[in-house]
């Protein structure tokens, strides 16, 4: 598999590339330093699996990882980030990653963890998993919709712009994907909720408190 490696830290993607490199099945790619450099490289290098760091100088890993899927969307992120915030494993969930990992896992972990990515698996520590699964739940009760027509979290990111009056270019500009895609999740998640226009979804994301 091909890894691409996206940290500030020159040290720490060395690091990381020492700990990679002798494994026979994995190949580091590239390594990035900015949103800038990601985004460029993986439309160079087509990694199966990029490891993002949270915070970068130009913006977020965040920012990087929509630009990224909605480009190449086989392509696999997973977060490497010493961030334990809710806030930024929910954000790097929504933006359509496999993973969540702190930096203080040990080496032999991240490798297993790559693994199991490359299989179709995610890469969650059990705490994180814990987090985002009470999120789910609180997510589906706002909703208040059978479990089969529950949005997913891109379709929530949509509908709440959808609700602060967001055109489907801003919200596209807002959310890193083309404005095709914001097309297709309005009309994915009118269709679930049975609505029929964008200012019945407005009101239905602001009478279930998805909005403030």
């Amino acid at each position: 598999m091909k890894i691409l490696i996206v940290d500030d830290h020159v040290l720490f993607r060395e690091g990381l590339a020492a700990i990679i490199r002798p494994q026979s099945d994995i190949e580091i790619a590239g390594m990035a330093g900015t949103v800038r450099e990601a985004i460029e490289l993986a439309r160079t290098v087509k990694p199966d699996i990029i490891l993002m760091d949270f915070n970068l100088p130009d913006g977020s890993g965040v920012d990087a990882t929509r630009i990224i899927l909605d480009e190449q969307p086989d392509c696999k992120v997973v977060f490497l980030t010493m961030s334990e915030q809710d806030e930024d494993l929910f954000a790097a969930i929504r933006s359509g990653a496999k993973g969540y990992m702190l930096k203080n896992m040990h080496p032999p972990e991240l490798v297993a963890a790559l693994r199991s990515v490359q299989q179709g698996e995610s890469a969650l520590s059990r705490a994180m998993t814990l987090r985002l699964m009470d999120e789910l739940s609180r997510t589906k009760k706002a909703i208040g919709r059978p479990a089969e027509n529950t949005l997913t979290l891109r379709e929530l990111d949509v509908l709440r712009a959808i609700a602060t009056g967001m055109s489907n270019q801003e919200i596209g500009n807002h959310l890193f994907i083309s404005e095709n895609t914001v097309k297709f999740h309005v009309h994915s998640l009118l269709a679930k909720l049975n609505l029929s226009d964008r200012k019945e979804a407005a009101n239905f994301a602001r009478e279930h408190g998805l909005v403030k």
